[in-house]
């Protein structure tokens, strides 16, 4: 399936990309194989299998959210340069 070079214009145009009259002829061929690639998937018999979104079985690998005593304040305050009260405190910009 080729591609045009007013489709390929088109393409850069949407892209917001400038292309040279060589990157407008080059691009145009790989497209056009990207294209005929892809079609290939129309001939296969695709009837019988279900649509997924990914070809694994994905699952929740992570642990139990389970609530746990965090950082004290002194703690989290340790290496600060400086505080003011519950809050860091950071030369003005």
């Amino acid at each position: 399936m080729a591609i045009s070079r007013d489709e390929v214009l088109h393409v850069a145009r949407l892209a917001r990309l400038e292309l040279s009259e060589a990157e407008v002829e080059r691009f145009g061929e790989q497209l056009s194989a990207i294209l005929e690639a892809v079609s290939k998937v129309q001939e296969l018999d695709l009837s019988g299998v279900a649509p997924t979104s990914h070809p694994h079985d994905v699952v929740n690998v992570w642990r139990e959210d389970a609530p746990r005593p965090s950082l004290s304040l002194d703690d989290a305050f340790a290496n600060a340069p400086d505080r003011d009260g519950d809050l860091f405190k950071v030369p003005p910009a």
